[in-house]
């Protein structure tokens, strides 16, 4: 078989998988970068000039490489760049949430090629992988994209995920939690399945607030806490890639009844939940407040959404329930802090667009629980990138799958 640009073989020859190797490596680079001069490729491959153009031109005659023209010149001649052939080898990535999933295919320059569309599901949906395969089939169909030219498809989701085995352990039906394998017999492509805490702190790491930075934290704050970390440069998972269960972590003795069937964990005391429970406590006592005044009859349609916007109209009593949450958010925070000593914090999800409202109690919690020499040396921001970054995640994981040396496109 020949050693082409994605195509794995075990039969390969030594020099042929020597060959092999360094394609793929070439492809890595680029897929890292966005683009590479010749010279450039030739140092980060330590190969000679004539090797890393020969290798090149390979790849160009396989589709997998482009030229893009020249580069800013150093002194002498602009130097000819070299970038992914975003024609081909496209992928669909999907990113579920609590209540509801969005989808989009992406080519290898990690752009978007079609809207965003929404598939009415959940993990514990008994109709889900079906869900999934007829979405990612319309999408198709809707953009005129070739199914032969999409090679993967990734997918994050709430739960206790094993990212090695793709299986949603979360799932309450046994049959419907090897996600990955279900998936696989579906699309008969390379599958990707994880946490979706995980792959937003991936897509932070790649692409957002966390880029360049060796040890942050990232975290989704809505319903939950979803907590993904990035230590010592690599995304962290623990043993069995359950690592972040940041949500419940016990912060109050005999606190609230938390859906995993505990007392007092943080997601009961910092999150959405919390914010909407301290809300309509004070509705039911008669607190002065706009709320109040707009759900007195039914505090049910009241969202956390409609707590934040009070507190940006100058409502006193939603800017006191932010306040609280936030002030029980920095405590639990102040223990990743005091573990970690991250470089970055970067929040994200539907509670962290409260911004100084919910930013100012968290410092102010943080300054009361953690040592001074470690909180000075991490920085606390919003996502730049929130929406997406569990579909960025999850379509550069899908890249790092593909371009790595043991990824058969057949």
């Amino acid at each position: 078989m020949k050693s082409t640009g994605l195509n794995y073989d075990a039969k390969l020859s030594g020099s042929e998988m020597k060959k092999y190797r360094l394609k793929k490596s070439i492809l890595r680079i680029l897929y890292k970068e966005g683009s590479c001069s010749a010279p450039e490729l030739s140092k980060k491959l330590g190969v000679s000039m004539p090797t890393a153009l020969l290798f090149l031109n390979d790849l160009i005659d396989e589709r997998q490489v482009v030229s893009l023209g020249t580069g800013q010149s150093t002194g002498g001649r602009k130097p000819s760049l070299y970038g992914l052939f975003d024609k081909t080898n496209f992928v669909i990535s999907c990113d579920m949430g609590r209540y509801a999933a969005k989808m989009a295919i992406f080519n290898s320059r990690n752009e978007q090629l079609t809207s965003l569309i929404t598939i009415d599901t959940h993990i514990d949906d008994p109709e889900l992988v079906d869900k999934l395969y007829e979405a990612a089939h319309s999408l198709m169909l809707d953009y005129k994209i070739n199914p032969d030219k999409v090679i993967g498809f990734g997918v994050d989701m709430p739960g206790l995920v094993d990212a090695n085995t793709g299986i949603n352990y979360t799932i309450k039906e046994t049959k419907n939690q090897p996600v990955r394998e279900l998936l696989r017999e579906k699309f008969d492509m390379l599958v990707y399945v994880d946490n979706d805490a995980r792959m937003q702190a991936y897509g932070e790491y790649i692409f957002g607030k966390a880029r360049d930075t060796r040890n942050a934290v990232i975290i989704n704050w809505s319903w939950g806490l979803g907590l993904g970390m990035i230590l010592d440069g690599r995304l962290y998972g623990g043993t069995t890639g359950f690592a972040g269960e940041f949500s419940h972590i016990q912060m109050e003795e005999g606190g609230e009844l938390c859906i995993c069937g505990k007392r007092g964990c943080l997601e009961t005391a910092a999150s959405s939940i919390a914010i909407l429970r301290l809300a309509r406590e004070g509705i039911r006592e008669g607190k002065v407040s706009q709320l109040t005044r707009q759900f007195d009859k039914d505090p049910s349609q009241m969202t956390p959404e409609h707590v934040i916007a009070a507190a940006r109209s100058g409502d006193e009593f939603s800017i006191s329930v932010l306040s609280k949450t936030g002030m029980m958010f920095g405590k639990g925070l102040s223990y990743l802090i005091q573990l970690l000593n991250p470089e970055i914090i970067v929040l994200g999800g539907p509670v962290a667009k409260a911004n100084q409202f919910i930013l100012t109690p968290i410092q102010q919690s943080l300054n009361r629980y953690c040592l001074e020499q470690i909180l000075q040396n991490t920085t606390i921001v919003t996502s730049e990138i929130d929406e997406q970054s569990g579909l960025l995640g999850t379509t550069a994981m899908l890249y790092d799958q593909i371009f790595s040396e043991n990824h058969k496109t057949e």
